[in-house]
């Protein structure tokens, strides 16, 4: 897997453990090992131009998806054939000041809270969205299965 971690905050985050369950995640979903993935972290301030650049809302928030292709879940990329590009799913980008204060707030670790935003946004590029019922509760139940793999729990 080639997951790009782009630390540009201030916030003390473990890169390692990020990268990690983001391979965590696209080995469990079943994507090609040649799949690459950005992950970039911010500061409150520069996640809320992104949070107004491209959903439209005011402030800082938690995590912020943009994939590249539109997927569906249970549906992985193929891998790269005839030499041709990796499959690239596109940006997770977190606030882990946000998170932080996000899991104080819910008596949640920091820990616990940012394995859940970076399954979950991984899992967005993958496809999986919250729009219904339906699909909050595959995501939800997806998330959970994940980070039990990797001695996390889901709130």
């Amino acid at each position: 897997m080639n997951i790009f971690v782009a630390d540009e905050q201030s916030e003390p985050v473990d890169v390692a453990a990020i990268r990690e369950l983001v391979a965590a995640v696209l080995r469990a979903e079943g994507c090609p090992p040649q799949t690459e993935v950005s992950v970039i972290l911010v500061g409150d301030e520069e996640m809320a131009g992104y949070n107004r650049r491209f959903l439209d809302r005011s402030g800082p928030t938690d995590v912020i998806s943009l994939p590249i292709e539109e997927l569906r879940p249970g549906q992985p990329p193929g891998a790269a054939s005839n030499g041709g590009p990796p499959p690239m799913l596109g940006d997770v980008i977190l606030s882990p000041a946000y998170i932080r204060r996000q899991a104080d707030e819910l008596g949640e670790t920091f820990e616990d809270e940012i394995a859940l935003m970076v399954v979950h946004g991984v899992l967005h590029l993958l496809g999986y969205e919250h729009d219904s019922a339906e699909e909050a509760e595959m995501m939800e139940k997806r998330e959970a299965e994940i980070l039990h793999s990797v001695g996390r729990r889901r709130r």
